[in-house]
């Protein structure tokens, strides 16, 4: 009997030991606040078209990027998986691993969602782009939701207007109206927005391109937290559309610089 007693007793102590632990400890660790996600948005050129390369296979353990499948892997290039035959170097990598470079105590995770081919009327809810089958904003929030439950975003990168440069007069509100909405889905209002420019690369266009790349550069000063990447001097793979490796590159480490600066002033 004296036995029972002393083990009945130990058992109870461990419960209420148990049941104090447990107390103590949060439901849920939740999302690691030192995993810094990034959205990548818009069409081809954010996408990557550039030859992938030897360059395109080095990843940095601290650059991580959201896969088709919603996992995370070591970032290489293609990030994107939009049109598979035809993804290749695009400015996401350069861009995740500067700002790696620049916050060495934290990870970076590239969340990619461009569609080549789309215009802007396209990403808005409930919108779909018949040439992939696909939502385009419907998706990016799938993506969205599941990438937050890993990490916190700190920012978003969108290069898109080739769809839509001759449109550009309308853009400036297009564009306004999506940031908002983004970073509302977001719930971070003040979430930092990189916008790029169009390169030139046909003299046919020059007028429309310089015509479009001042409205997204107009932006500056009227949306908080927004700022626009140059696409001065980069050039095409050859067929006077797409960014080349090399200059895709370089675009994402302007992307970066520009990311920097904001959240510095944030």
């Amino acid at each position: 009997m004296k036995f029972f007693c002393i083990a009945m007793s130990m058992i109870f102590s461990f419960v209420i030991i148990a049941a104090n632990a447990v107390a103590q400890t949060p439901a849920s660790a939740g999302p690691d606040q030192k995993f810094h996600l990034y959205l990548l948005v818009g069409q081809s050129n954010m996408a990557g078209r550039g030859a992938v390369d030897e360059e395109s296979s080095k990843t940095d353990p601290r650059v991580l990027m959201f896969t088709k499948e919603m996992k995370w892997e070591p970032a290489k290039d293609p990030l994107h998986f939009d049109k598979p035959k035809a993804c290749g170097v695009g400015p996401g990598l350069a861009f995740g691993k500067k700002m790696a470079e620049a916050n060495p105590s934290v990870k970076i995770g590239l969340v990619p969602c461009a569609v080549g081919g789309t215009s802007i009327k396209v990403w808005v809810p409930g919108a779909d782009d018949k040439a992939t089958n696909t939502h385009p904003y419907d998706d990016m929030l799938g993506r969205i939701k599941e990438a937050r439950k890993s990490g916190v975003f700190k920012g978003i990168i969108w290069h898109q207007g080739e769809s839509d440069r001759n449109a550009s007069d309308k853009y400036g509100q297009q564009l306004s109206e999506l940031i908002e909405r983004v970073r509302k889905d977001l719930d971070s209002p003040d979430l930092p927005f990189i916008a790029g420019e169009l390169p030139q690369f046909k003299p046919e266009s020059a007028a429309s391109t310089t015509m479009f790349n001042e409205v997204v550069q107009g932006l500056n000063g009227k949306i908080k937290n927004y700022d626009c990447a140059s696409a001065k001097d980069l050039k095409d793979k050859g067929d006077k559309l797409h960014l080349d490796a090399k200059s895709a590159r370089e675009f994402g480490m302007r992307y970066a610089e520009k990311m920097i600066a904001l959240q510095k002033n944030k």
